[in-house]
């Protein structure tokens, strides 16, 4: 084990080449959402199939329209009507019109689609109302070849590429593998990621509080931060600060695609972790020259059915443990899911509050991102402690303070990565 502090970008490095991307599976396209598509997708399809109409209104030859004002406007006898999801099977011969709604097929000899706005067309009358005596329609104003018409196949051609191996899904995707008839879909597998606690002095949530102890808030948190990534979260519970209940509880997470543990790996006499990690698996790093966040273990452990775990060591405190998660957990499960860029965004901000780094590591402020007459500016959440989660539920953002800065200064730029919306002054 190599016990030398490494960079944020080394540590990140060994993580995403140890960890491989899970092997596809085939699902509904519904339940797929947020997922990585493993197939190139082509449709069968046209789309649209034929010519159709963008607005309601009335399908007519555009030559018929010529010199049309309000003040004069073109007479044209109305022939017929079609709804979207209908055909007519007339053709317009000069002087005539279709009545026609959004998404209705062209009629055939019609080449431009006059809005109802454009005509004499009383408000509120429903489909049907032409074969209730009204058969004649006047036009107010000249309508081009081709108004108010979509072409078929402007969206996709049948046989054409829809949709490439290593798209992410989300709605536009799903909504255009649903246009061309895709029920089910071939994308990578969702990771399963076991949860584990550890530590003498935390109670679960069905526990009575007791003096001395602590909820167990980690598991909340980074639970929550898995679904948020795409997993899914298996938890483990609660180890206590023995080699043998923790031996026992990680045996039950080896079946999982990653597993992370939360405490245990710092040099206190009861940090285990490593103890079991070195006993029953490997151990490639356990230190990361960062703040909050120094005691990062990362290793595998091997599993029954001869695949290797890999297995992420967050520190115990909560700051500490959601702050590493999301440097490298979420980029851990970003992989597995086949996704290729795990970044978020990062904003130029000006600093409103003091950040003090005098130890050399980098240094993850928890601040409030907010735009303000087209700038960006940062302001800390307070305490900056490691054990004060509040700082992190108020936050959007964390400033990046560098390893070579002893300190931001007020109005001083930094980097901030995001974690959430910015927000307006």
């Amino acid at each position: 084990m190599n016990e030398a502090m490494i960079s944020v970008e080394e540590a990140r490095a060994r993580i995403l080449d140890a960890i491989s991307r899970l092997p596809p599976e085939t699902k509904p396209l519904e339940d797929a959402l947020g997922q990585v598509l493993a197939e190139d997708v082509s449709s069968p399809l046209t789309i649209p199939p034929r010519d159709n109409t963008s607005m309601d209104g009335y399908a007519v030859r555009a030559a018929d329209t010529e010199d049309s004002s309000q003040a004069s406007p073109r007479e044209l006898r109305v022939i017929g009507e079609v709804a979207a999801g209908y055909t007519y099977d007339g053709e317009l011969q000069p002087g005539s019109a279709v009545r026609i709604m959004t998404g209705a097929p062209i009629p055939a000899g019609a080449d431009a689609v006059v809005p109802f706005e454009e005509t004499d067309e009383e408000p509120g009358r429903a489909f049907g109302a032409f074969a209730k005596g009204r058969d004649h329609v006047g036009v107010f104003k000249t309508a081009r070849p081709g108004a108010n018409v979509r072409r078929a196949g402007e969206d996709v051609q049948a046989g054409s590429l829809v949709l490439s191996a290593g798209a992410q899904l989300g709605a536009a995707q799903l909504g255009v593998l649903a246009s061309v008839g895709k029920r089910t879909v071939s994308v990578y597998r969702r990771p399963i990621v076991a949860v584990l606690s550890t530590g003498d002095e935390l109670l679960g949530l069905d526990q009575p509080y007791e003096h001395g102890k602590i909820y167990d808030s980690n598991a909340a948190s980074i639970a929550a931060l898995i679904s948020e990534a795409g997993g899914i979260p298996l938890r483990l519970g609660i180890a206590r600060d023995t080699v043998e209940d923790l031996t026992a509880k990680l045996r039950h997470g080896l079946g999982a695609d990653l597993l992370v543990t939360s405490a245990g790996v710092s040099r206190g006499d009861y940090d285990v972790v490593k103890d079991v990690l070195e006993r029953e698996g490997e151990v490639d790093f356990w230190t990361v020259r960062m703040r909050p966040g120094k005691p990062l273990a990362f290793g595998a452990f091997p599993a029954p059915d001869g695949r290797r775990v890999p297995h992420i060591g967050l520190p115990g405190n909560p700051v500490s443990s959601m702050v590493t998660f999301e440097l490298f957990g979420r980029a851990a499960i970003f992989k597995l899911m086949g996704k290729t860029s795990w970044e978020r965004q990062t904003l130029r901000v000006t600093v409103e509050d003091r950040v003090v780094n005098d130890d050399g590591r980098r240094f993850l402020a928890r601040a409030i991102v907010r735009q303000r007459d087209g700038r960006y500016f940062a302001s800390l959440t307070g305490s900056q402690s490691s054990g004060v989660l509040t700082s992190m539920a108020l936050a959007n953002a964390l400033v990046v303070c560098p390893e070579d800065v002893p300190a931001l200064e007020s109005g001083q730029e930094a980097d901030a990565i995001m974690l959430g919306p910015v927000t307006n002054d």
